[in-house]
C-alpha cells in the first residue's frame, strides 16, 4: 500500500495522490492510504465507511465546519503519471485528477494533519464514487448510515474553482428519450418502421433549443440541454425497432428537480421519456453569516458553479455550502487536465488563514 506523508507540501502531496490511480470503482488503494495517514494524527477521530473516510476534531468549539473532497476520478487516458510543465515562473502540474479534484484533497489532508487546534471544530470528509450516478456516491451511503456526521454550520467542497469561491451549483438531470418501430429486412424496409428515423425530430428540437441564463441570489447560472449519447440499430441489414437518445439537462438552482423533469417532458412531448438520474441543485447560500465571514477571510469574489457538486447535498440538509478549490473547472475531465501550483498554494493559504484566524 502506498504511504502518504502529510507533513509534506500540498503541491507534493497532489503529485503523490494523483499518481495513485483511483478511477471510480477503483478507489480502495488511495482510500487505504488516506485512512492510514489520518489515523496517525491523535487529534482526529476517524470513521471509515467503505472507501469514505471521515476525520473530526472534538475541541468543544461553538461552531463546526465540514470540508469535503472526492477521491475518485474519471477514466485515465494516457495522462498519468503526472508531470511538471509550464515555465519556471508559472509551474503547472499536469495529469488526471490534478484538477478534479485531488489538488483540493491534498490541501485538505495537509491541513487536517497540521491544524491541531483550529478556531472551529472541523469534520474532514474524503469520499468515493462522486463521478458516477448519485446513488453510488459515498456521501449518499454515509448520509443513510451516519447522518450525524454531516452536522455543521457551514460546508466547503474542494471542487475546482480557480482558487475562488463558487456558490451553489446547477442541478443535473439525465433522461432517455426513446422511439419505437418495427423490425424488417432492410431490403423490404416498407414492411417495417425505422425507429432511428423517428428519432430525427428529437435532435432537431435539441439543436433549436435556447438554454436560459438565470439569476439566483445575485449570481447568474447558465443552463444546458444536450444529447450526450445515441443508441440504435440491430444489424447492417435490419430496420431497427428501437432508438434511444440520452439527454442531459443542467438546470438553475432556482428550479426544483420536479420542475426540471416536467420541463424536459414538455420539450419532448409525444416521446417516451425515462428519468435515469436526478440531482437537485443548490442556491448560493452566500447570504449566510458564516459564508460572508469565509468570503472576507479568503479575499476572493463569488461566482456561480455550473457543474453539479455535493454542495447540493449539504444545502438540502440545511448546511450552507460553497465550492473552493484549486484548478480550472473548464479542465475537469479534460485529457489535458492541469493545475497551476500557485492555485494549490493559494487555497492552502486561504483555508489555513480562515481556520486559524491568522
Amino acid at each position: 500500500m502506498p504511504r502518504l506523508d502529510l507533513s509534506t507540501s500540498a503541491v507534493e502531496l497532489t503529485r503523490v495522490i494523483c499518481d495513485i490511480p483511483s478511477v471510480s470503482d477503483e478507489e480502495t488503494p488511495l482510500a487505504d492510504a488516506i485512512d492510514e495517514a489520518v489515523r496517525a494524527s491523535p487529534h482526529l477521530d476517524v470513521h471509515r465507511d467503505g472507501d469514505t473516510i471521515v476525520a473530526r476534531t472534538h475541541l468543544g468549539r461553538d461552531r463546526r465546519v465540514v470540508i469535503a473532497g472526492h477521491i475518485d476520478t474519471v477514466p485515465i487516458n494516457d495522462n498519468l503519471p503526472t508531470r511538471l510543465i509550464g515555465s519556471e515562473e508559472d509551474p503547472v502540474l499536469w495529469g488526471r485528477g490534478t484538477v478534479d479534484m485531488k489538488a483540493g484533497v491534498a490541501v485538505q489532508l495537509v491541513l487536517a494533519a497540521e491544524l491541531v487546534a483550529p478556531r472551529y471544530d472541523v469534520t474532514w470528509m474524503w469520499y468515493d464514487h462522486e463521478e458516477v450516478a448519485a446513488e453510488r456516491n459515498g456521501l449518499t451511503r454515509l448520509a443513510r448510515v451516519r447522518p450525524d456526521l454531516f452536522a455543521g454550520d457551514f460546508a466547503i467542497l474542494g471542487e475546482p474553482s480557480n482558487a475562488e469561491v463558487e456558490g451553489g451549483c446547477n442541478g443535473n438531470l439525465r433522461v432517455m428519450v426513446r422511439t419505437h418501430g418495427v423490425r424488417s429486412h432492410s431490403a423490404r424496409s416498407w414492411i417495417g418502421e425505422n425507429a432511428i428515423h423517428k428519432a430525427a425530430p428529437i435532435l432537431v428540437r435539441l439543436a433549436g433549443y435556447e438554454p436560459r441564463t438565470v439569476a439566483v441570489d445575485g449570481l447568474e447560472y447558465r443552463e444546458g440541454l444536450n444529447a450526450v449519447r445515441i443508441r440504435g440499430g440491430v444489424a447492417g441489414n435490419v430496420i431497427p425497432d428501437l432508438a434511444e437518445v440520452e439527454v442531459n439537462y443542467r438546470f438553475a438552482p432556482s428550479v426544483s428537480g420536479e420542475e426540471a423533469v416536467q420541463h424536459v417532458r414538455d420539450v419532448f412531448d409525444g416521446y417516451e421519456v425515462e428519468v435515469l438520474d436526478l440531482a437537485e441543485g443548490a442556491r448560493p447560500g452566500l447570504d449566510a453569516p458564516f459564508a460572508r465571514e469565509f468570503l472576507a477571510a479568503v479575499g476572493t469574489p463569488a461566482r456561480p458553479k455550473y457543474g453539479w457538486t455535493d454542495v447540493a447535498r449539504f444545502s438540502a440538509m440545511g448546511v450552507p455550502a460553497v465550492n473552493y478549490g484549486p484548478g480550472d473547472p473548464m479542465l475537469a475531465h479534460h485529457d489535458q487536465e492541469r493545475v497551476p501550483l500557485a492555485q494549490i498554494e493559494a487555497v492552502e493559504r486561504g483555508l489555513r488563514a480562515w481556520l486559524t484566524g491568522a
